[in-house]
């Protein structure tokens, strides 16, 4: 079991694989590096060095009751990279990951990022206000935050029904993928489950999709119910000097598990680019 302690005591459990040119990913709220098993494999029987990390406060990572903002998340992806001595990466994160990754290669990632990837991300900005009117209202954040405090371990249940498209007509349900989704999401904090809603839904990373100059693939699903790609995906392609948005008609926002043979695809095609 691999931990690096962080300046301020936190300690950061990861995964590192293989050699060769690194890719590490960054996951979605509630979860762990463990919901890139389909990736991580993926890429390193491909040759690539793979990393992921779990988010303070997530997964095997110190329970800690401070840092849950966007700013130290990135600020502790740039300890374990140099730790890691990671250059020429490629950072790739899902969801509250995808604000996670946009944060750290614009505030950290110069010298030592060639490109990354943003998979059904919550860049820009999520939440609905007078100059981001067609976002999510903050009512339904209000409600993730009384269900994670009151109700998570049936609502960690519950969720996994959206956030891979199990209501649409003929999806196939695969319990497995659920109890793994609900073993992530049980195995973190409850309060850096709690205060990081704020932290995805109300971080504006507009200024940081501006300023990024590496190549940046922006990969989102229409049928997405988390996180809706038009006010997501879209804009942040549009923001970024370098980007390249691919939609996928169908596709819900847990797509790196339920569609991992097209996003894995997308992704090495676009890194070996």
């Amino acid at each position: 079991m691999s931990t690096l302690k962080l300046k301020d005591g936190t300690e950061i459990f990861y995964k590192d694989l293989g050699s060769g040119q690194p890719i590490m990913f960054h996951h979605g709220w509630p979860l762990s590096a463990d919901d890139w098993d389909a990736q991580m494999i993926f890429f390193l029987q491909r040759g690539y060095r793979v990393i992921a990390h779990d988010r303070r406060g997530h997964g095997r990572s110190s329970q800690t009751t401070s840092g849950h903002e966007m700013e130290t998340y990135a600020a502790d992806v740039a300890e374990l990279t140099e730790f890691l001595d990671l250059k020429d990466a490629i950072h790739i994160g899902h969801s509250t990951g995808g604000g996670e990754v946009i944060r750290y290669v614009n505030k950290y990632g110069k010298d030592r990022v060639s490109k990354a990837v943003l998979i059904s991300a919550v860049p820009p900005v999520m939440v609905q206000s007078e100059t981001n009117p067609d976002g999510v209202p903050i009512s339904v954040f209000d409600n993730i935050r009384d269900q994670t405090l009151n109700n998570r371990q049936q609502f960690y249940i519950d969720l996994t029904v959206p956030f891979y498209g199990y209501n649409r007509e003929a999806a196939e349900i695969k319990e497995g993928i659920q109890r793994n989704w609900w073993r992530q999401g049980m195995m973190g904090s409850n309060v850096a489950h709690y205060e990081c809603i704020k932290a995805f839904s109300e971080t504006d990373f507009t200024e940081d999709l501006k300023a990024v100059d590496v190549p940046v693939l922006v990969l989102h699903g229409e049928d997405d119910q988390i996180v809706p790609y038009q006010n997501a995906g879209v804009k942040s392609a549009k923001l970024l000097k370098n980007g390249k948005l691919i939609t996928y008609p169908g596709f819900p926002h847990g797509m790196p598990t339920t569609e991992a043979a097209t996003i894995n695809r997308d992704i090495l095609t676009f890194i070996e680019s």
